[in-house]
């Protein structure tokens, strides 16, 4: 058996190097050019076959083995975050307001150390590696799994398995967390916009003050797990509109819709009780429930026990969203995860923070995760 972390070690400089250019570098969805100059570059000098322009800005790689076998997808998405980065690094971002604060730059840095270590060994490889480097994945709502699929990556040939991994604040360094089954929920974000009718802050008998049915409504709708109000101009005027914006999360596709026709009820039932209108309107093609194949993922928890020093453990149910979720309509899978949490480094603080940094370290465990994981599954029978 080849011993990818030992090989992984040996690229570790370049995992890093590749990880901080592009952490320099933040580009938001669908801008994601540069990185993906930089990861055409990359893998034509590794020898795989490349095409660029997928789903927009992303890139497929192409590797072949030596041998027939299975089809195997691994995806890495490039996309960065609107956020000011405050974290102590030399290599902070360099873009106003924008940062790696999710650790996509890791991901694609990983998924290169992945290509270059399976280029390394293409003799041993049995069937097809595709690599997938997706924008847009904090979109929430297209992304750009869906654009990627729509351009034909899981087919010709056609993906049997596909592998996403992800780095997690919360996770202890080195960790690889599995979940079968849904592990990852549906995210519904909506907008209310709530109809009154305007006039002085004087005289409020006159008027529907939105605000006040927003205030209600907030209160009915508590059990929502993200929410913002937006209405007004000047403290003594009140508006004809208030909007609020909020966030559903669900596990299964029974809850999710009829948590979404609740809020409806609810929302166009409180606007009515005060005499205002409320219409609402739901994020169009949301991402849907993550749902990991349970038997793909108990044999690459398996695999990967294998490895030395890595701790393997089961993830609990997030309320995260991703748009993997949308490769996993299209092949058996497993999404799973790489603990990136370690004091000693400063590495404390969750996703999306503006202090978020990554233990370095536990990149080359990345790479050769994902390269075992291709590996073995190619050859299956």
């Amino acid at each position: 058996m080849i011993d990818l972390l030992k090989e992984a070690h040996k690229i570790e400089p370049e995992i890093i190097e590749i990880r901080r250019e592009i952490h320099r570098k933040p580009e938001l969805a669908y801008k994601e050019k540069a990185t993906a100059r930089l990861v055409a570059e990359k893998l034509r000098a590794y020898g795989v076959e490349v095409r660029t322009g997928i789903g927009g800005t992303g890139v497929l790689g192409i590797l072949k083995g030596s041998r027939k076998g299975r089809v195997v997808g691994l995806r890495a998405d490039m996309d960065a975050l609107p956020i000011e980065e405050m974290a102590d690094v030399d290599f902070r971002s360099k873009e106003k307001g924008v940062m790696h604060a999710c650790g996509h730059d890791t991901h694609v840095a990983m998924l290169l150390g992945t290509a270059r270590l399976l280029a390394n060994h293409k003799e041993d490889l049995a069937g097809t590696v595709k690599f997938f480097f997706q924008p847009a994945e904090e979109h929430g709502g297209r992304g750009g799994a869906k654009p990627m699929i729509e351009d034909g990556v899981m087919e010709n040939p056609k993906v049997d398995f596909v592998f996403g991994l992800h780095i997690d604040g919360d996770l202890e360094s080195g960790v690889l967390a599995f979940r079968g089954g849904p592990a990852m929920a549906a995210p519904d974000s909506f907008e209310i916009r709530i109809s009154g009718r305007g006039g002085h802050g004087a005289y409020p008998q006159h008027t529907i003050d939105p605000i006040y049915v927003a205030a209600q409504l907030l209160i009915a709708l508590q059990g929502v797990s993200g929410r913002m109000i937006h209405s007004g101009t000047k403290e003594n005027i009140i508006p004809d509109q208030a909007i609020l914006h909020g966030t559903i999360r669900t596990l299964d596709e029974i809850t999710r819709k009829r948590a979404k026709a609740k809020v409806t009820e609810v929302a166009k039932g409180v606007c009515r009780a005060f005499g205002a209108k409320g219409e609402v309107q739901f994020e169009k093609d949301a991402y849907p429930v993550m749902v990991n194949d349970e038997k793909v993922t108990e044999k690459a928890k398996n695999i990967l026990k294998k490895l030395p020093g890595t701790k393997v453990k089961l993830r609990a149910l997030q309320l995260g969203g991703e748009d993997f979720s949308r490769f996993l309509h299209e092949a058996p899978g497993t999404f799973y995860f790489l603990g990136t949490k370690n004091p000693a480094k400063g590495c404390i603080y969750h996703n999306h923070s503006p202090r978020f940094k990554v233990d370095e370290d536990v990149l080359k465990v990345g790479s050769a995760s994902l390269a075992q994981l291709a590996i073995e599954f190619t050859k299956l029978i």
